[in-house]
């Protein structure tokens, strides 16, 4: 199955590792499993990681290019952000207006891949699985 990480699914990867289920770990080692990861994702991680909180740290302790560098050593596939992405309305509309999240369900939308999350505002969409 090919699947999209979900921005959220990312920096629990991240965060976390080992920390992932049993069957999360049977699902991404599956000869049939293809993880995409969005070039959407690593612009909202790097948003994350250049704001401050009131307090001066910073939103995100991942910093996009060390992202970067440990997922290109994965077994992802990094699918760009396209014009016809941009463009293109989802289907079936999400009941909140995170930018990011809408984008991603349009990219899966498009390129017939379905959204891996932990989000439970996403979870029930027609697009997004959850393992």
């Amino acid at each position: 199955m090919r699947v999209l990480l979900d921005t959220s699914y990312l920096y629990d990867l991240l965060e976390a590792p080992r920390m992932l289920s049993a069957a999360e770990r049977l699902f991404l080692s599956r000869q049939d499993s293809q993880p995409y990861v969005s070039a959407v994702s690593i612009w909202e991680m790097r948003l994350k990681y250049r704001a401050r909180h009131v307090s001066g740290d910073r939103k995100s302790p991942f910093d996009p290019l060390e992202v970067m560098a440990v997922l290109e050593g994965q077994n992802v596939i990094f699918l760009p952000m396209t014009a016809s992405h941009a463009a293109c309305s989802l289907k079936t509309p999400i009941d909140h207006r995170d930018p990011f999240d809408e984008m991603l369900l349009v990219q899966a939308q498009e390129e017939n891949l379905k959204l891996l999350t932990v989000d439970r505002r996403l979870v029930e969409h027609p697009l997004a699985i959850e393992v």
